[in-house]
């Protein structure tokens, strides 16, 4: 369903991204935000997931600037691999990938959405805050996003947490829930990580519901 592709940032940094388009005609556009792991087999299948509700999806491999292709699994080398590249990136350089991707939807005439998971889900509260031009954001367990919680969103957000989530304390959720009262926030009964399937942090009744609140969180913003 999907295929590889060339984005162009602004700086002028060229990078690959993964793009799948709905048999039909497209709602909207989302840019889906990788993990540390890279723009890997189950992101894909994400984007897939998310054209076959009717987005055009595009992952912008954001971490190319440092070591083009990174694509890895979850185990625990894999783990150190992703984070040993992610502390190479600057949330700079990967908004400018990001946003790369934002421009290269609209350019298709398409209104815009992003979501991302853990660090895509930093990066998708960033995009809310940083990114002209996007209709709506959702992230999942993004662990950075209290660190910015300061930055006022540009668009609808929806955020998505994780109670037994190791990585993010409780009161992390608290102090962007004290910033910003408005914005929903779902917590659920897992840990990080609850959506992926290839993790085994993966809770089904979670990422389900997540999923479904999603897709009508864009239904309402994109259409």
């Amino acid at each position: 369903m999907g295929e590889m592709l060339t984005l162009t940032a602004e700086d002028g940094h060229r990078l690959a991204a993964y793009r799948a388009t709905p048999a039909g005609a497209s709602r909207a556009g989302l840019v889906v935000v990788q993990e540390i792991f890279g723009v890997n087999p189950h992101i894909k299948r994400v984007c897939d997931g998310f054209a076959a509700d009717g987005y055009t999806a595009l992952a912008p491999a954001i971490f190319d600037r440092v070591e083009p292709g990174f694509a890895v699994g979850y185990a625990p080398a894999d783990i150190e691999r992703g984070r040993g590249v992610r502390g190479k990136l600057g949330m700079d350089e990967m908004v400018r990938d990001v946003r790369a991707a934002v421009k290269a939807l609209a350019a298709a005439g398409l209104q815009v959405g992003v979501v991302g998971y853990c660090l895509g889900g930093s990066l998708a509260w960033l995009a809310a805050t940083r990114i002209d031009g996007i209709g709506g954001a959702v992230g999942y367990y993004g662990g950075a996003i209290a660190e910015h919680a300061q930055e006022q969103p540009r668009c609808p957000v929806l955020l998505h947490w994780g109670e037994t989530d190791q990585s993010i304390p409780p009161e992390h959720r608290q102090k962007v829930a004290a910033a910003h009262p408005r914005i929903p926030m779902h917590a659920y009964p897992a840990g990080h990580g609850f959506n992926c399937d290839e993790r085994a942090s993966y809770d089904e009744p979670s990422a389900r519901l997540a999923r479904a609140r999603t897709i009508e969180f864009f239904r309402q913003h994109l259409g």
